[in-house]
């Protein structure tokens, strides 16, 4: 295979596991979400802590707690998604939008910006890195900016 189709093959690898955690995140299935992940995972994400790592993270009980708080499917779009791919190692960036129904009947629709780290082992990509984040306005208010769509945010 040359480096061009390696290439080709890798990013097409990756799309797949965006799509797979497209459909687990729709279907609320924590194993499908979990299996995305390498057991040393380091996440920055929307919700508390500030830093999550370690197998645990990688797991379907990491996944579960959060995922029944909502009611029918979630969705996420993921629009943009840009990858690189280096050897063993990948990026990929996006603005993904989530929406659906909590259980206390609230009905999110958030856009944040996204970007994943992967590594391939044993020809197997896996997510090594993510951070999800929304930007917040510098207003001393500390109050997130989950109003900006990419339309009126300069994207």
């Amino acid at each position: 295979m040359t480096k061009v189709e390696t290439r080709a093959n890798d990013e097409a690898q990756i799309q797949a596991i965006t799509q797979e955690r497209i459909a687990a995140m729709r279907e609320r299935d924590a194993a499908r979400l979990a299996a995305t992940y390498a057991p040393q995972i380091v996440k920055f994400d929307l919700a508390p802590p500030l830093q999550a790592a370690g197998p645990q993270v990688a797991g379907p009980e990491y996944w579960r707690p959060w995922l029944e708080t909502w009611t029918g499917p979630i969705t996420l779009e993921v629009t943009g998604l840009e990858i690189s791919v280096g050897g063993d190692i990948a990026f990929c960036h996006s603005l993904n939008r989530m929406c659906g129904t909590k259980t206390d009947g609230a009905r999110p629709d958030l856009w944040f910006r996204a970007t994943l780290g992967l590594r391939k082992a044993d020809g197997v990509w896996k997510i090594t890195h993510e951070h999800n984040s929304t930007p917040f306005y510098m207003d001393a208010s500390g109050r997130a900016a989950t109003d900006l769509r990419p339309e009126t945010s300069g994207a």
